[in-house]
């Protein structure tokens, strides 16, 4: 399973979004996903991956670019 389909199940579960429906290169804030939201799914990344998620800023807006970020993380973490 790819760090995307843990995030689409995540936001499944959390905010009831069909994980089919969300694609990866679109806009978070696309699927209704505000700045609050968006604070509660980053908290939520950080307990499922056991990980610390930095500041994430405007550059992450897609499923892509915060499953980078989480990748990036975890290789980090590993070595």
């Amino acid at each position: 399973m790819t760090t995307v389909d843990e995030l689409k199940g995540l936001i499944h579960e959390n905010f009831g979004i069909e994980a089919a429906e969300l694609n990866p290169a679109r806009p978070l804030s696309e699927y209704g996903l505000d700045s609050l939201s968006l604070a509660e799914l980053v908290f939520t990344v950080e307990k499922h991956f056991g990980i610390e998620v930095p500041d994430l800023g405007e550059e992450v807006r897609t499923l892509c670019g915060l499953a980078g970020v989480i990748d990036n993380l975890r290789t980090q973490q590993a070595a």
